[in-house]
């Protein structure tokens, strides 16, 4: 088992605007200025696209075409991620964002070869009101089997540990908070204060204000032998956390995140992401205000 892929699966956005559903606990949405939101994202979106085939790794684009009303659709690792030859699907907090499923990813991708012989479907929880939202609650060190997953409205531990049960993994489960007008509340998903590479992991340790808790991780990801990249909060809010190792289909390492983030870095802190892999970026401005998420949270990563 390989920590990458070069195998992307997007979603293109067709009504993408700021999800009034999600808004309720993703403290990183805002409310968006000027005309065109929906035609800004998908500009980006497909600035996006053109910047990792231009690098030579293999993107596969699904176009949404309206039909069910999903704002969110450009977020696709939330609700589906691919495993060999098992997909899961997951139990999603906002109602409007269950419709996604309604675009048949799935089936998309037999078109281009990829078969999934196993499908785990964890959304029954949904009626228990009880939730975890893919990639996006799950930081996945896959060589070493160790599922990260920061405690919120849209991560349950119980079905964290269900997905550890089903697929052979470690659980390290943790809380992380941000500050909202001086009150410290759940951040959303993981994914946007952690991001695990082949040789690094990258973390919002401030975020994470029991500090048994912040030990036990720094240790358990220097076990690993990965190098703690860290963070701080005011770079989280940037989304330099958000940020993912790819690699191309020739095998060149990239870590691909969005020019916000990649400003928000340091000039030493460039040169250390570079040496795990060459940044490449672009801007994704209109996503992440309204959507409040960033360039991994865009892309669903096809192991098979």
């Amino acid at each position: 088992m390989n920590q990458t892929t070069d195998t992307l699966l997007l979603v293109r956005p067709f009504d993408f605007r700021k999800n009034e559903e999600t808004a309720v606990n993703n403290f990183f949405q805002e409310d968006p200025t000027g005309a065109g939101i929906a035609s800004r994202a998908q500009a980006e979106f497909d600035g996006f696209v053109k910047l990792l085939k231009d690098h030579n790794i293999n993107t596969l684009v699904v176009q949404d075409e309206g039909e069910f009303d999903t704002p969110d659709s450009v977020f696709p690792n939330n609700g589906i991620s691919f495993h060999q030859h098992t997909a899961v699907l997951y139990p999603m907090f906002a109602e409007n964002r269950r419709r996604e499923r309604s675009l048949n990813l799935l089936d998309k991708l037999k078109r281009w070869g990829f078969t999934f012989d196993n499908v785990i479907d964890y959304t029954p929880y949904e009626q228990e009101g009880r939730f975890l939202e893919g990639t996006g609650s799950l930081i996945l060190d896959r060589v070493n089997r160790i599922a990260y997953c920061s405690l919120s409205p849209r991560a349950d531990a119980g079905i964290a540990h269900q997905f550890c049960i089903d697929f052979g993994y470690e659980p390290f489960i943790f809380e992380a908070n941000q500050s909202v007008e001086g009150i410290r509340k759940p951040i959303y998903h993981t994914n946007v204060m952690m991001s695990v590479g082949t040789r690094f992991v990258a973390v919002c340790l401030d975020s994470i204000d029991n500090s048994y808790h912040r030990d036990r991780l720094i240790q358990r990801a220097k076990k690993t032998g990965k190098a703690v990249f860290e963070i701080s909060e005011a770079q989280m809010m940037a989304f330099a956390g958000n940020i993912l190792e790819v690699k191309s289909v020739s095998g060149d390492p990239y870590i691909v995140m969005s020019t916000q983030a990649y400003e928000s870095f340091t000039s030493p802190q460039h040169q250390a992401l570079n040496r795990w892999g060459k940044i490449i970026h672009g801007p994704l401005d209109t996503i992440e205000t309204a959507g409040g998420g960033s360039a991994r949270c865009m892309i669903a990563e096809v192991f098979y």
